[in-house]
């Protein structure tokens, strides 16, 4: 079953995976890094103008690593904001994901940490700089 945004990349042959809703119903998507940086622009215009969370998660021990963006549109007279789950995996070795930073401006901070902790590197972001960890740390 897809939801909306699924449906709309479908229909304009945008490569995603749908991996069905959260249990409250927000729907989520898999998309790969070389497509997250037009895929995050195209949601922008769709509607999805705000980004309320990203985190990043070790799937398992040597697997892949998880980067999880959580974005909602918000509409004037919109009691219940639409949002979507969207996950970009990336590998262990070298992982990298472009930074959505100037698209929002909130990616800032969430994105930095989650190269801080794990050691994703976000492309073009402006101050990818470690937080809290030494700079020697290895994430």
């Amino acid at each position: 079953m897809q939801g909306r945004l699924s449906t709309w990349l479908v229909k304009h042959g945008l490569v995603h995976r749908s991996l069905g809703f959260d249990y409250q119903g927000v729907e989520t998507l898999q998309i790969k890094p070389e497509d997250w940086h037009s895929i995050a622009v195209i949601s922008y215009v769709y509607g999805y103008n705000y980004l309320r969370s990203q985190c990043a998660y070790d799937i398992a021990p040597g697997g892949l690593l998880a980067s999880v963006y959580h974005l909602t549109r918000i509409e004037y007279g919109v009691d219940q904001p639409e949002v979507v789950c969207i996950k970009v995996f990336a590998p262990r070795i070298n992982p990298r994901i472009p930074s959505v930073f100037w698209i929002w401006k909130s990616a800032d901070f969430q994105e930095r940490e989650s190269y801080d902790m794990l050691g994703i590197s976000y492309d073009n972001h402006p101050c990818l700089k470690r937080i809290m960890m030494p700079e020697s740390w290895i994430g």
